[in-house]
């Protein structure tokens, strides 16, 4: 049968990489809440909405238009914004605009709907204890900030982007604060949720614990 996994966990913690190479061996649907939230950074940011301004956030978060396509791209208003949503600037808006209520709500909205029909895997900060709190397998993932900084470092590298590690992890340690202490639906561990420790492990080892992990509990996916 088909089940729904919740990842959660802080950022950089690797669940976006995790949460595709999963949907990829269970032939699941990878749902990257972080990409919602960062499309509305990018549309505001692009809009030039004040990040402060929840009224106007909310608003646009009601009617704007997002796809995510199973091949991992991410589409805002018809326009693939994939490569353009990993810039530091907008994961740190999205970690600003993800604070506010309306902008939460319309999101969560979007998030319910696409899980009804099983067979997902849902990373973010909230899945396991506000957007999917029934979701059978709850995963919560984390990592030191070292590690999670020189992993966003080698990203850039590869991609050719000049990137400064001190600022990185700065940037990092700002968000984890911004994250946990949001008064809608902070980062935090669900009761029913495995921790995983992600720092030394490989995505393979990762996956793979997270398999075995489904197994034990004998739930059968196709």
């Amino acid at each position: 049968m088909k089940i729904n996994i919740a990842i959660d966990g802080p950022s950089a913690s690797g669940k976006s990489t995790i949460a595709k190479r999963l949907a990829q061996q269970l032939d699941y649907v990878h749902i990257d809440t972080g990409a919602m939230y960062r499309c509305v950074a990018y549309l505001a940011i692009n809009s030039n909405i004040d990040l402060t301004d929840e009224q106007s956030l909310g608003e646009m978060a009601e009617t704007m238009d997002i796809r995510l396509s199973v091949d991992g791209k991410v589409f805002l208003n018809q326009k693939n914004v994939t490569e353009e949503l990993r810039q530091e600037e907008i994961s740190v808006g999205a970690s600003k605009v993800s604070i506010y209520a309306n902008v939460r709500k319309a999101m969560v909205k979007r998030q319910q709907a696409m899980a009804l029909a099983k067979g997902f895997i849902v990373d973010g900060r909230d899945i396991g204890t506000v957007v999917l709190p029934d979701a059978e397998v709850k995963i919560f993932q984390t990592a030191t900030v070292e590690s999670r900084a020189m992993r966003r470092f080698k990203e850039n590298q590869n991609k050719g982007i000049d990137s400064d590690f001190e600022l990185l992890k700065n940037e990092i340690e700002q968000r984890d604060y911004q994250d946990t202490h949001r008064k809608e639906s902070p980062l935090k561990k669900a009761e029913d949720a495995i921790e995983i420790d992600t720092s030394e492990m490989t995505v393979e080892q990762v996956v793979n614990l997270i398999i075995s992990y489904i197994a034990e509990r004998n739930y059968f996916y196709d």
